[in-house]
């Protein structure tokens, strides 16, 4: 190993107005997530230890996967391209030859690794996290991200602080956005020209999404598009309802066949029906599943353990032999199982939908999704809402996160999951049903007798957790099941104010 010249001594916690913060690593540990790393910036990040991030990063791709080259981007923050900067300083330190696309989305950035063949990436982005958190979606293959093993591998050499010393390269390319755009608007399917409302939130997506669609065929009505880094209007998340129900009043009041929303590095996607409701990403995705599965029968399908359970009860999907996975939730983990598995497409109820050949390249991106999803409409004399109409009803809860720090969620789930494996050996009822069965792959999620089930696991990127739940007889035992999870989780006494909750209950829906 090569000693290395960056010898900045690595703290977790300084005092901002110092010199000390010019002069050390400010790198919190539990920046380190399960597939991704994810800090607040200053509190938890500064520039100094972004450079020994990207000499880290350097000498990981070069000692444990012999690449030399990577590209790197960022997303729209008025701190990001600072940190790409520092973090591109950090690579060549250790001889990376990088190669920067500057401002983008997360999907152009592993279109481009396609498109020059280079395994290497870095996308500076904090994806839907809130204005003051900076990130680093990590790549090492085409289409391919770091997961648990390979982030615990990279916080070791950080650490470590002993990094490769050689002479990098730097060079820019600007033109691959447009090649990246082209490339979309050619998977375009378009019989009927729809009425689209395309939201952003402001977010990076602005650049990218209103312009496919519209080269698409389709009539384009846009909302805050428009790039503004203090996201004025919502936070850039397609599950945060407030976002959605924004869109849905834009439906209504334009009389559009559907609304579109992309997260702020446009990965994701959230679908608002013709009606002006909002639809849950896992509904989209079952949708789409069942129009790939006619012309593909015989597909695998993976989702994520937050997703419906229609996926393994589906008609469709039956009758032409697809098969299902249900899998960890995470960008990172998704799309390994897809690749791993040969699915032709991943979903995540969060909007991470992964498309195979020969319809996309196994990466996550937001606006394919819905290039995607308007080529099955446009192609079908039918609403959004007459297609979700033929899918079996169930009451689904939004996906909320209950405040819990990162030092303590994962043992909250432990305690949790052993709660409920107790109840179910003892055979107790839960909310005045029996457990059926409990899938621990990702947190732990509770199958009951009656088809419901209901889901606890450790948020991936905040200090937080998940709940979701779903029922398939009535809206109350939706609430039950929330309601038996609130009060084990309060019971903890480490979980604190939820960024979402169920409205009062107020009857079944008529």
């Amino acid at each position: 190993m090569h000693k290395s010249k960056i010898q900045i001594p690595i703290v977790d916690d300084i005092k901002i107005n110092s010199g000390d913060y010019f002069r050390k690593a400010l790198i919190k540990p539990t920046g380190f997530r399960e597939y991704d790393v994810r800090w607040l910036i200053e509190k938890e990040l500064n520039y100094q230890g972004t450079i020994v991030l990207g000499a880290a990063y350097g000498t990981m791709l070069q000692t444990d996967y012999d690449i030399d080259d990577i590209i790197v981007g960022h997303d729209f923050r008025y701190y990001s391209q600072n940190i790409k900067n520092a973090f591109v300083v950090g690579l060549m330190s250790s001889g990376m030859n990088v190669l920067d696309i500057g401002l983008g989305v997360s999907p152009c950035l592993y279109f481009a690794q396609h498109h020059f063949n280079i395994k290497g990436a870095a996308m500076i982005t904090a994806s839907h996290n809130e204005n003051g958190w900076t990130g680093i979606k990590l790549g090492y293959g085409l289409s391919k991200t770091l997961g648990p093993e390979g982030i615990t591998r990279y916080k070791e050499i950080v650490y470590a602080g002993k990094f490769l010393e050689k002479k990098g390269g730097y060079s820019t390319d600007s033109t691959v956005h447009n090649v990246y755009i082209q490339d979309l608007v050619k998977r375009a399917n378009t019989n009927r020209r729809l009425k689209l409302i395309v939201a952003t939130g402001n977010g990076t997506g602005g650049l990218y999404t209103p312009e496919v669609m519209r080269s698409a065929g389709h009539e384009v009505i846009e909302q805050h598009v428009n790039l503004d880094w203090n996201f004025p209007n919502f936070n850039p998340n397609p599950e945060d309802i407030m976002f959605l129900k924004d869109i849905g009043e834009r439906v209504r009041k334009e009389n559009a066949d559907l609304g579109i929303g992309i997260d702020g590095d446009g990965d994701r996607i959230g679908i608002i029906d013709n009606e002006g409701n909002l639809i849950y990403s896992d509904k989209i995705g079952l949708l789409l599943a069942r129009n790939i599965a006619v012309d593909y029968p015989g597909s695998t399908f993976v989702v994520d353990v937050k997703s419906t359970g229609l996926f393994k009860v589906d008609e469709v999907l039956n009758a032409n032999k697809c098969k299902t996975i249900y899998w960890k939730t995470g960008h990172s983990y998704l799309r390994a199982k897809v690749q791993e598995t040969g699915a032709i497409a991943g979903f995540e109820k969060s909007g991470h939908f992964f498309f195979n050949k020969p319809l996309g390249m196994a990466y996550d991106d937001g606006t394919l999704s819905a290039l995607l999803f308007c080529n099955l409409l446009s192609n079908q004399d039918k609403s959004v809402s007459e297609l979700l109409g033929e899918l079996p009803h169930s009451f689904q809860t939004p996906t909320m996160a209950p405040y819990c720090d990162d030092t303590e969620k994962y043992k909250v789930v432990y305690e949790i999951t052993d709660e409920f494996l107790k109840d179910m050996e003892e055979k107790n009822k839960v909310a005045g049903v029996d457990i059926e069965d409990i899938i621990t792959v990702n947190g732990v999620r509770v199958h009951y007798v009656d088809k419901s089930w209901g889901l606890v696991r450790a948020s991936s990127n905040k200090p937080s957790l998940v709940v979701v739940a779903e029922s398939f007889t009535t809206k109350k035992r939706m609430y039950d099941i929330i309601e038996d999870i609130t009060h084990r989780l309060n019971s903890t006494g480490k979980v604190g104010k939820w960024d979402q909750y169920l409205p009062m209950y107020q009857g079944e829906e008529q």
